[in-house]
């Protein structure tokens, strides 16, 4: 089994791990664009022929699935992804996790980029999945890129920023950009530091394990976190050979990857 997760950069760590720890066994193929990130400033038709190069190049090892792990390139480039590739290799595109987190109202914070916050997208999301929580969308300048270069200092400062625009008894957080879920206790500490003693702990909810499963209901497969961890991880950087980035070993996700043998 060979499953692909593509973004411009590590954000697709998350949901490249929540793989790893499903099926052990499971080659991975992480295709990452160090040429042409960042993508969230480009037009959508910039960024769709970057996304478009990236995946074809995943495609090209014949991997079963190919995960979008970027919230932007869903966004933008999912349609001509799957025209591309379906029904050949199914294309798992990821979203917010809006509707889980609004079970049960009360109030839902949406972290995300500043591009997302406030979009047409994202405003029809809270539209149709909100069920009655009180949402408020916090824009996170600055956070993915400084999470992307392992930048602690600027991480903290991005996420701080954010954390004052968040409301103080918030219930629930999503995490409306992947490669926010790398800094997830980072966040927590920065919310629960506003005094949160007499509330309940914050419910976080990212896309990684539901693109993971995702990926696999297409492809028929079935969870099998106790299988022989003999999966390999093959890295394409920009389409060609590579290994993971020194960025990546900073995060426990990137090191849990890390840690496999490359595949041939």
């Amino acid at each position: 089994m060979k499953i692909a997760l593509m973004d411009s950069g590590i954000g697709l760590l998350p949901a490249a791990a929540a793989v790893r720890r499903l099926r052990p066994d499971a080659d991975l193929l992480l295709s990452n664009d160090p040429d042409g990130m960042p993508w969230g400033p480009r037009t959508a038709e910039d960024l769709t022929e970057r996304a478009l190069a990236v995946a074809l190049a995943a495609a090209e090892h014949g991997p079963e699935a190919l995960i979008v792990a970027c919230n932007t390139a869903t966004v933008h480039a999912l349609p001509s992804l799957r025209a591309a590739l379906e029904p050949h290799i199914p294309v798992i595109g990821t979203v917010p996790a809006i509707k889980p987190a609004a079970t049960g109202g009360g109030k839902v914070a949406i972290w995300a980029t500043p591009a997302t916050t406030g979009s047409a997208y994202q405003r029809g999301l809270i539209r149709e999945f909100a069920d009655g929580a009180e949402v408020t969308e916090v824009p996170c300048p600055g956070l993915a890129d400084a999470v992307e270069y392992g930048d602690r200092d600027a991480v903290d400062r991005a996420v701080a920023a954010a954390a004052a625009l968040t409301p103080a008894d918030v219930r629930a957080v999503v995490l409306g950009c992947t490669h926010y879920e790398l800094v997830e206790e980072r966040i927590l500490a920065a919310l629960e530091a506003r005094g949160r003693a007499a509330l309940p702990p914050i419910v976080f909810h990212g896309s990684a394990d539901a693109v993971a499963a995702q990926a696999l209901r297409r492809i028929g497969a079935e969870p099998a976190p106790d299988a022989d961890p003999t999966g390999g991880l093959t890295v394409l950087l920009s389409g060609r050979p590579g290994q993971l980035p020194a960025t990546a070993l900073g995060y426990a996700e990137g090191r849990l990857l890390g840690a496999t043998a490359p595949a041939h």
